[in-house]
């Protein structure tokens, strides 16, 4: 098989949510395929700038800006000064996102639909914005970063679920809308990943650990640079014939009822 499937070089791909985590290691992935990643954040521009170092310290071509996905107006501005300085935007990864662990019943209504707003109706927004040039240009890749949750639920994240739920149908219908016009739009649900946000869990003897451990038919976390290839491949012209679909690297969990007893 050629690796020119895969090759992103002269693309320009926006990673929302990128200065850190599975974000930025997804990014580097789209990167080092040849493309030109422009990395968002909504934190200081000082953190901004320090992602792009890294970025460029491996040979990546990256730009950073800083914008609120949640913010329309914002969205548009900016859209349209990275296509002025950078070039059109050919793939789009929607992974800004937030979580708030409350349980349902103690949730205040206003943090439910902060939840909402960033993890379901950010990816509209910024998708609504980019996804005209790609309508124009005929061609284009959106990839909506969905969750386990998308699938399950889980004590204290119900908002999120709800959230990531949403963005799953999104993403299909979204590919049904946009189809025609040789744009194609997936979801990539991780699975538990060993990032620094875990590092305090991910010890012997925690019960979220062991949980982990147990629930994955592999018995492991992932590691960040394992997204990279889920999110090269549905960037990329392999995967011109996939669309509608949520591409799950989840180490098996979702194959599974559970890791069965010894007995």
């Amino acid at each position: 098989m050629s690796t020119t499937l895969f090759d992103l070089t002269g693309q320009v791909a926006l990673v929302t949510g990128a200065t850190h985590g599975l974000g930025m290691a997804m990014a580097k992935g789209i990167g080092k395929a040849g493309a030109n990643v422009i990395i968002n954040g909504n934190s200081s521009q000082e953190k901004i700038d320090k992602a792009v170092e890294i970025f460029k310290s491996e040979g990546i071509q990256a730009f950073g800006y800083r914008f609120d996905v949640t913010n329309e107006e914002e969205v548009l501005k900016t859209i349209e000064r990275i296509e002025d300085e950078v070039g059109p935007i050919d793939v789009l990864v929607n992974n800004a996102g937030i979580i708030k662990r409350t349980p349902l019943v103690d949730m205040e209504v206003a943090d439910f639909e902060q939840v909402i707003k960033v993890d379901l109706v950010s990816p509209f927004i910024v998708s609504k914005a980019v996804v005209k040039g790609m309508i124009q240009r005929k061609a284009g890749k959106i990839i909506n970063i969905c969750s386990m949750m998308s699938e399950l639920g889980r004590n204290t994240v119900g908002a999120y679920a709800a959230a990531k739920g949403g963005l799953k149908m999104l993403t299909q219908n979204m590919c049904v809308e946009w189809a025609p016009h040789n744009i194609q739009v997936n979801g990539i649900g991780p699975g538990y990943f060993a990032t620094e946000q875990t590092k305090p869990i991910r010890v012997d003897g925690h019960p979220f650990n062991e949980f982990i451990l147990n629930r994955t038919p592999s018995g492991l976390w992932g590691h960040p640079d394992e997204l990279q290839g889920a999110a090269v491949f549905l960037s990329s012209n392999a995967s011109n014939f996939v669309n509608g679909q949520i591409l799950y690297v989840d180490g098996g969990i979702l194959a599974t009822i559970g890791k069965p007893s010894n007995e």
